[in-house]
């Protein structure tokens, strides 16, 4: 079966599930990775496989630049510095809980002896972001306070890029680049930053150009360039196209509603966002299903449920270590939400699969972070309903697969 036509089925797919799972309240994104193992398990198609540059070309500036440009900007600014302190100084200490507490379980229950504290650093760096995919998914689909659900999209975007900074200086670390901490942390500094001022100079240009011009189709093609090309420039230049693209979205999202967009432009720009993040969303959670091999996981078991408890812990010792903090932006049943909110999605299976060949704990790494994906997705994307109705964050309405804003 060629390409072409891979993607027509998974596009049927991906129609079929999100008419299902009106009927049975299971969120879209769960449906769809269930789909994906049981239809990839029959082998009866051959979809394209999830790679970096699969996700990294198409699929992640597209989804980081809707979820950035249609963040409310007044709820933006409540909750700054919580997401400054979870997508920052938060990802750094939950890289470390999460790689201590691998490590010394693992080494401790005598189940790997020779697993040693730099590959757990690794592991904890693949997991590190809550995947905006996934959580931007589940929590539009639930009526939620719209302030928490800023927290929840900000912080997301912002910790995807900071963990993609970290996973590339540890990596560099493990396969023996001689360096010190003051120089990681100046690395890191110039990586982010430098994503951030392009991102912004893209933004800034781009806007400046809407306001001279009143064609809607030409002011959504402008959007498009910049959220791709912010990325893509970046990325060349050597700077994060991560932050770079989140920097974008958000700096359109403000000046696009203040002006440089015409209205009847906003309108369409919305619509046409939202359906993209739809789209890309429906495609790559029905990729992470069809990825997983569900016998390699069963063999690694031990492994995955002490690496899925030392993230877990890790993110609840981060979260709540903000609401001691922050307490008053983020009260305890939001940090709550929060904890078992932070899903890990495709970005970790894909930075997972980049790991050099000659990586000494490569597959078990891999393996590992697939089974953490396929747990988090599917054990907190199931529950999260229930948790958001027993914390009384909001009155659940139908999961529609609502992927973007709007």
């Amino acid at each position: 079966m060629n390409t072409e036509a891979s993607v027509v089925i998974l596009f049927c797919l991906a129609t079929a599930v999100a008419i299902t799972v009106r009927w049975l309240r299971v969120p879209y994104t769960v449906g769809l990775v269930l789909t994906g193992l049981a239809v990839g398990a029959m082998h009866v198609v051959s979809p394209p496989h999830l790679t970096r540059e699969l996700l990294f070309a198409v699929v992640l500036p597209g989804l980081l630049f809707e979820a950035a440009f249609q963040l409310n900007a007044r709820e933006l600014r409540a909750v700054a510095a919580p997401v400054l302190l979870l997508a920052v100084p938060g990802v750094v200490a939950s890289v470390a809980l999460t790689g201590l507490g691998i490590t010394a379980a693992i080494v401790g229950l005598r189940i790997r002896p020779d697993f040693q504290l730099q590959y757990g650093m690794l592991f904890g760096a693949l997991v590190a972001a809550t995947d905006p995919i996934a959580v931007v998914a589940l929590f539009r689909s639930i009526n939620v306070p719209e302030r928490l659900t800023t927290l929840i999209d900000a912080e997301s975007l912002f910790n995807d890029g900071t963990a993609i900074v970290l996973f590339t200086l540890l990596l560099g670390v493990v396969a023996g680049a001689s360096t010190s901490i003051p120089m990681l942390v100046l690395k890191f500094i110039l990586v982010a930053g430098g994503g951030a001022v392009v991102g912004l100079a893209l933004a800034f240009v781009a806007a400046r150009i809407l306001r001279r011009l009143n064609d809607p189709l030409i002011e959504i093609t402008i959007t498009v360039i910049v959220a791709y090309g912010s990325f893509v420039l970046a990325d060349q230049i050597g700077v994060s196209g991560v932050i770079a693209t989140v920097s974008a979205g958000i700096w359109m999202g403000v000046h696009g509603r203040a002006g440089a967009l015409s209205e009847q432009s906003r309108i369409e720009a919305t619509t046409f966002w939202s359906y993209i993040a739809f789209a890309l969303n429906s495609f790559i959670f029905l990729l992470v299903g069809f990825e997983v091999d569900l016998v390699r996981l069963w063999s690694a078991w031990p492994e995955i449920l002490i690496a899925y408890l030392a993230m877990m812990l890790a993110r609840a010792g981060v979260v709540f270590g903000v609401y001691v903090i922050r307490g008053r932006v983020v009260p305890f049943s939001w940090s709550a939400a929060l904890t078992w909110g932070g899903l890990r999605g495709a970005l970790s299976m894909v930075l997972a699969l980049s790991l050099p060949f000659a990586l000494p704990n490569r597959d078990l790494l891999i393996t590992i972070t697939f089974g953490v994906v396929l747990l988090s997705i599917v054990v907190q994307g199931l529950t999260m309903p229930a948790l958001i109705r027993r914390l009384r964050l909001a009155p659940l309405e139908p999961l529609a697969p609502r992927a973007g804003h709007g």
